[in-house]
């Protein structure tokens, strides 16, 4: 049974209430409505319709990434004994989050989610759950500043930085322009992780289908959400340095998937995907 995190402060207790714009889109919240959840405003839903006539292709594509977030966190628990996660990017909470992905195998499993955006802030409640035997928190920062999260005493509290940790990018990095050097953000991250450790990230990428994922990265960043498309050797740099799991970097579909899942077409997915180790 869950029970509150221990020895963690949930967010309203520490935060003043926030502004949520909902009259401007999020990017969490179109995301959300996208793949079928309610954590969403009419803004969100406007932009998420403009997208999907850009490239009608998107929620299936965001279903499937998603899909791959839950394979990996399954993976490296089962397989690789993985008990310690770093979830950067959370998004708005949909069942099942990353604690109840690894901690149904390994109850003791610990999670540390990371996110800034206030919408997420306003549910992180329901990732404030754990198993008893388990641990999980919510620190409120940003994805480019590692120093502030992986000093974080709520982090410190949870994980143990000198075991591994499974680092868990998932559709955060398209989010970042060139100009704030995403890779050196990656890079910066796993230096503070202990060798064993492993680099989960997915990277929108318009290899399938330039013009209509183009799209969409035009649709985004006309409502202000700035967006960067990456192709597949710009997502392999993001690998540099580690050992990549096979089948190295691919669409999320092709990536280990399950016996009876579905058949996806190539040129319905926009994200690549990878899983490497520190050695």
């Amino acid at each position: 049974m869950a029970n509150e995190v221990r020895a963690e402060r949930g967010p309203q207790e520490e935060h003043s209430p926030v502004d949520l714009r909902m009259d401007v889109p999020h990017s969490a919240r179109v995301y959300d409505y996208l793949i079928g959840g309610k954590t969403n405003f009419e803004a969100d839903r406007t932009a998420a319709h403009a997208s999907v006539r850009a490239w009608p292709s998107l929620p299936i594509s965001m279903r499937t990434t998603r899909d791959f977030m839950q394979r990996s966190v399954r993976h490296l628990t089962e397989q690789y004994g993985v008990r310690q996660f770093l979830d950067i990017g959370t998004g708005i909470p949909t069942s099942p989050n990353v604690h109840e992905i690894a901690q149904a195998i390994a109850p003791g499993a610990r999670v540390a989610y990371v996110d800034n955006d206030p919408i997420v802030l306003t549910h992180a409640r329901a990732l404030m759950s754990s198993t008893p035997e388990g641990r999980t928190c919510y620190v409120d920062a940003d994805f480019r500043d590692p120093e502030s999260i992986i000093d974080d005493p709520r982090l410190r509290e949870v994980l143990n930085l000198s075991q591994p940790v499974a680092l868990s990018l998932i559709a955060i990095v398209h989010f970042v322009l060139d100009s704030d050097d995403p890779q050196g953000i990656v890079r910066r991250f796993m230096d503070a992780l202990a060798p064993g450790s492993f680099l989960a990230l997915t990277v929108f990428t318009g290899d399938t289908d330039p013009v209509g994922v183009g799209g969409v990265g035009r649709e985004y960043n006309a409502r202000g959400i700035p967006l960067q498309i990456r192709d597949k050797a710009e997502t392999e740099a993001f690998f540099t340095g580690y050992d990549l799991l096979d089948p190295g970097v691919t669409l999320v579909h092709h990536w280990r998937p399950d016996a009876d899942a579905a058949p996806v077409r190539d040129r319905d997915i926009a994200m690549y995907a990878g899983v490497a180790i520190k050695r």
